[in-house]
């Protein structure tokens, strides 16, 4: 089992009070409900965990309230929520400090951090959430109480700081910077499938006021929950069943697919493409994948660095069209579960490394358009992906 490091200095005593602090956190969470497009593909979005040193009688009420919190699952959709009772509603103290800002007064516990490219301290980093309402320290007591299960809150929570600047987000960064941000989210995914207790490590952005946005810091998240969720878990099995017919990545065959069409492309570059699904859950809604197969991101950006600044240009540009549409977004990484976890003795992925594909998914939020696809069982987007991958391609990009 992985055991965390200690912190190179103490966490500072927060000065927010405990309901402000536990509300940061979990406006995010239960902001959107998993019927919403961008979190559809994270499933539980609530099921995010975390690991905060103690050192205020504020923190130790924000633990004896996270506890009281616990996840159960629907036996229908075989989701887990997030459920307790009198969540705070309030909003975070406007005009505090930035705690993701490398001279910020209150120090967040740093996990781990990237060499700096462009002078400072570092490139990226990783810290622990500064609102985590859940706990490595939680014991993994899943239980089932007739036909349902239910468990605690137990998985790990950090942020993703993506720049030391404040106001250079992804699109705006150099190439490098950006690489080194994808590069501290394969290390940090690739630390946390040492823990068996994770199924699955996400790392996900969320961008703007109709996606939720947590932080004004550019920053993405990971989250390390116990079980899979369940938009990944749909890709998992429908790639076994693919595998299992034709013997063949489903992922490399969309790409080849789309490659030789080109009618939803947006952009290749090196050994990446930047594409609009066949069958689009939101308008524009874009993907990027490797044409080189790997389930893991994790094991392919560690093993294979030469590539990533081709993936960081593109995943630059793919944002900064998508900026010419929308200022609001989701983005997810989609990589192979925990194969460490206990459930590997069980057999499960056998054929894993050759039926997944590893790949990143962005779903911008079209504020005049989402109802059409955020409350229905069906989604449905008013622009078709040919046309929406022909606007991409054609907008015009900054300099």
């Amino acid at each position: 089992m992985l055991t965390r490091s200690p912190p190179s200095a103490p966490a500072a005593v927060h000065e927010i009070s405990a309901r402000q602090k536990f509300t940061q956190n979990l406006n995010l969470k239960i902001r959107k409900s998993e019927s919403s497009p961008g979190y559809a593909f994270l499933g539980v979005l609530g099921v995010l965990c975390g690991k905060t040193v103690l050192n205020s009688p504020c923190d130790n009420l924000l633990l004896a309230i996270a506890t009281k919190m616990e996840l159960r699952k629907d036996p229908l959709t075989r989701s887990w929520v997030l459920t307790g009772d009198d969540i705070p509603e309030t909003a975070p103290r406007p005009g505090t400090e930035c705690r993701l800002c490398p001279n910020a007064q209150t120090k967040l516990q740093q996990v781990s951090s990237r060499a700096p490219v462009r002078g400072g301290l570092w490139a990226a980093r990783a810290v622990v959430h500064p609102g985590a309402i859940y706990h490595i320290e939680v014991p993994p007591d899943r239980r089932g109480e007739g036909l349902y299960d239910r468990m605690p809150t137990l998985g790990a929570h950090e942020v993703l700081v993506e720049n030391p600047q404040h106001d250079r987000q992804l699109w705006q960064a150099d190439d490098a910077e950006v690489e080194q941000f994808l590069l501290l989210a394969a290390q940090r995914i690739q630390d946390l499938k040492g823990d068996a207790r994770f199924r699955y490590i996400s790392v996900y952005k969320n961008f703007g006021l109709g996606a939720g946005q947590e932080f004004e810091h550019p920053n993405s998240e990971l989250a390390a929950t116990t079980f899979i969720p369940r938009r990944v878990l749909y890709e998992l099995r429908a790639g076994l069943d693919y595998f299992k017919q034709k013997e063949r990545c489903v992922f490399c065959d969309i790409l080849a697919q789309e490659m030789h069409s080109g009618q939803r492309l947006i952009e290749v570059r090196g050994d990446f493409t930047a594409l609009c699904p066949y069958a689009t859950r939101a308008p524009y809604e874009a993907w990027i994948l490797s044409r080189t197969h790997d389930a893991s991101f994790e094991r392919f950006a560690l093993s294979r660095p030469g590539p990533m600044r081709d993936l960081a240009g593109l995943l630059k540009r793919t944002l900064q069209r998508i900026r010419t549409i929308t200022e609001s977004f989701h983005m997810v990484l989609h990589t192979s579960p925990n194969r460490s976890h206990q459930s590997a003795s069980l057999g499960y992925w056998k054929t894993l490394d050759e039926d997944y594909h590893w790949h990143i998914e962005i779903l911008p939020i079209l504020a005049a358009k989402a109802k059409s696809y955020t409350f229905k069982e069906v989604y449905y987007s008013p622009v078709s992906p040919e046309t929406a991958a022909r606007r991409l391609r054609e907008a015009k990009l900054e300099p």
